[in-house]
C-alpha cells in the first residue's frame, strides 16, 4: 500500500449498519478504490449492531463507538480521578464550554474548551468527570444563570441529570484515536466529525467533510417534538450548532453532494474556497432501463420506513389520487430500522382511516432495487430532508420518472425529467401524480429524459474518481492510479446567498428556532 492512500471513514448511524442512503454512498466509495486502505470508524446505538455490508478487503479495520452502550469503554488503565488543580481546570473549562454552547455572546471559545475536554477524553477521564457532583454543580449554576433563557424555564434537578448523561454520551467519540498517515473522512456533520477534530488539533491529520443532508438541519427537525423539556433540549441543539460551525471552520475540505448543501454550508460559515461540490452517482449498468410499465397503474417508493421520510404524506397523497383512479396502487419497498416498528405501526393506521389499505403493500427489503423502481409506472419520494437522494437517481437511470418533494439536492438531481412538489402537501403531490398517469406519451418521454440526465452527469464512476484526487489531495501524495480520466467534478459559482461567519447561518436561523423553543418551553 502506497503512502498516501489511508483515510478513516467516520459514521454515524449508517455503514456498515444500516442499507440504503449514505450507506451505499460509503460502500462504492470504498469499493470503488480497492487501492485505499479504508478505517471504518462507526457511530452507534449499543455497540451490537450487526454488520450488514460485507466490507470489502481494502477495509483493513473496523472501529465500533457506542455511544449509548452502557459505560464508556474502560481504557487499559484504569485512570486516575481528577485533583485539585486538574479538577479545577476541568471545571473551568466545562463552564466556558457550557457557557459558549448556551449563550453564544459571552464570547467562549467553543473549540478551544471542546479540545481540553478531548485530551482528558484521550486519557480515559473525561466520562467520570463529566458525571461527577462537581460538574452536576457547574451545569445547574450555569443553565441558571439570570439573563439565559435556559433560566426562565426553571430547569430542575432532574433535567441537570438527564442533560449531563446526555453531553457524556455524545462526546464518546472524542476518544476514538485516527491511526498517523490517515485522511480523516467525516461522511456527516456533527458527531462524526469529533475525532476528526480531535485527530487534526492533536496530531495534525487532514480532515475532510462530507455532508449529505444538513445535519444541523436535520437536529432541529428531530429535537423540537421530543420527549426532554425545553432546557435539555436547548443545551443539546446548542451543542450541536457549535459543534457544527466549529466542524465547518477547521474541516480542510468540505465535499457537499449538491449545490443546495454547499449554500447551507457557507451561509453557516463555511469558507467558499475549502468547498468542493460533489455529486453522489449510480453505476447505469447496474440500474438498467426497467422496461414495459405493470398493468396495474402503480406507484412505488424505496427506502428505509423512517419518520424523515415523510411517508405519512405519501400515504395521504395516495388516498386523494385513488379517490379520483380507484386501481391505483403503492408498493412501498425497503426495511424497518431497530426501532422504527411503530412508525410503520403509524402508517398503517393511517392507511387504515383513510380507507385504503388494501391498495397499499409493505414489500420489505429487497435485494434487486431496480426491480422495485419498475414495478410501478412513477417512483415517489415524500422526504422531509434529503441529500442528494440515490433512490431518485436509481429510479431515473431505470427510465421512470418521479414525483418528489423539494429538498435537498432534489431538484438539482430531477431537472426537467419529473415533477418536484413542496413537502408535506399532500394535495399538490396527488395532483402531479394524476397528472402523470393521466398522459401515457409525457411519462414515457420524462422517463427516457431521466436515464440520459444519469449517464450525462451522475454516473457512479465521476463521483469516485473526484474523491481519489481529493484524498491525494489532502494527503500531498501524488496520484498515481493513472484512472483518472473522468474530468475532475465541476463546481459551479454558488447560486444562492453567501455570507461570512459574522453573518452566518447558524446566526441567523437562531433567533426563529430559538424564539420558537423558547415560547414552547417556557409555556
Amino acid at each position: 500500500m502506497s503512502r498516501g492512500l489511508h483515510v478513516s471513514m467516520l459514521t454515524e448511524g449508517t455503514y456498515p449498519h444500516v442499507q440504503g442512503g449514505v450507506s451505499t454512498w460509503c460502500d462504492q466509495l470504498v469499493r470503488g478504490m480497492p487501492d485505499v486502505g479504508f478505517h471504518v470508524v462507526s457511530l452507534t446505538g449499543s455497540g451490537h449492531e450487526p454488520v450488514t455490508w460485507e466490507l470489502p478487503d481494502n477495509v483493513h479495520r473496523h472501529t465500533t463507538v457506542p455511544l449509548w452502550g452502557g459505560e464508556a469503554r474502560a481504557p487499559r488503565r484504569t485512570p486516575r480521578s481528577l485533583l485539585g488543580r486538574e479538577s479545577r481546570r476541568f471545571l473551568a473549562a466545562y463552564e466556558r464550554f457550557l457557557l459558549a454552547v448556551l449563550d453564544p455572546e459571552a464570547g467562549c471559545d467553543f473549540g478551544h474548551e471542546l479540545y481540553v475536554l478531548a485530551a482528558l477524553s484521550r486519557q480515559g477521564r473525561l466520562p467520570p468527570a463529566l458525571r461527577s457532583e462537581a460538574a452536576l454543580r457547574t451545569l445547574t449554576r450555569v443553565w441558571t444563570m439570570r439573563h439565559l433563557a435556559t433560566a426562565r424555564a426553571a430547569p430542575t434537578l432532574d433535567d441537570a441529570l438527564t442533560a449531563g448523561d446526555l453531553l457524556e454520551h455524545l462526546l464518546r467519540p472524542l476518544a476514538t484515536r485516527i491511526p498517523a498517515g490517515n485522511v480523516a473522512h467525516a461522511v456527516s456533520s456533527g458527531l462524526a466529525t469529533l475525532p476528526a477534530l480531535a485527530a487534526k488539533h492533536f496530531d495534525g491529520a487532514p480532515f475532510l467533510l462530507t455532508e449529505h443532508g444538513i445535519y444541523l438541519r436535520e437536529r432541529y427537525l428531530g429535537r423540537r417534538p421530543a420527549g426532554q423539556r425545553w432546557p435539555v433540549r436547548a443545551l443539546l441543539l446548542g451543542f450541536y450548532r457549535e459543534l457544527n460551525s466549529l466542524g465547518y471552520r477547521e474541516a480542510d475540505l468540505i465535499t457537499p453532494c449538491n449545490q443546495y448543501n454547499r449554500r447551507w454550508e457557507e451561509r453557516g460559515g463555511a469558507p467558499a474556497a475549502r468547498i468542493r461540490t460533489v455529486y453522489n452517482g449510480v453505476d447505469p449498468q447496474l440500474f438498467p432501463y426497467a422496461g414495459p410499465e405493470p398493468d396495474v397503474p402503480t406507484l412505488t417508493w424505496a427506502g428505509r420506513i423512517d419518520p424523515i421520510k415523510d411517508l405519512e404524506t405519501l400515504v395521504r397523497a395516495y388516498a386523494l389520487a385513488r379517490a379520483r383512479l380507484p386501481k391505483l396502487r403503492l408498493r412501498l419497498f425497503g426495511g424497518v430500522p431497530e426501532g422504527g416498528e411503530a412508525y410503520r405501526t403509524t402508517l398503517e393506521k393511517l392507511a387504515a382511516e383513510l380507507g385504503v389499505t388494501d391498495g397499499i403493500t409493505f414489500e420489505g427489503r429487497v435485494s434487486d432495487v431496480a426491480r422495485a423502481y419498475g414495478a410501478g409506472h412513477i417512483v415517489m419520494l415524500s422526504s422531509i430532508s434529503e441529500g442528494f437522494p440515490f433512490s431518485i437517481l436509481e429510479a431515473m437511470s431505470c427510465g421512470r420518472t418521479t414525483v418528489s418533494t423539494d429538498v435537498g439536492g432534489v431538484r438539482e438531481a430531477v431537472g426537467d425529467t419529473g415533477i418536484v412538489v413542496p413537502p408535506r402537501e399532500p394535495g399538490t403531490m396527488a395532483r402531479a401524480v394524476l397528472a402523470l398517469m393521466a398522459d401515457d406519451a409525457r411519462r414515457t418521454a420524462l422517463g427516457r429524459l431521466a436515464r440520459q440526465r444519469v449517464v450525462d452527469l451522475f454516473t457512479l464512476r465521476r463521483s469516485v474518481e473526484g474523491f481519489r484526487r481529493i484524498y491525494h489531495e489532502l494527503d500531498g501524495a501524488p496520484d498515481v492510479s493513472g484512472l483518472l480520466s473522468v474530468p475532475p467534478t465541476a463546481d459551479g459559482p454558488s447560486t444562492g446567498p453567501s455570507a461570512g461567519p459574522s453573518a452566518g447561518w447558524a446566526t441567523e436561523t437562531r433567533a426563529p428556532w430559538w424564539g420558537d423553543l423558547s415560547q414552547h418551553g417556557a409555556a
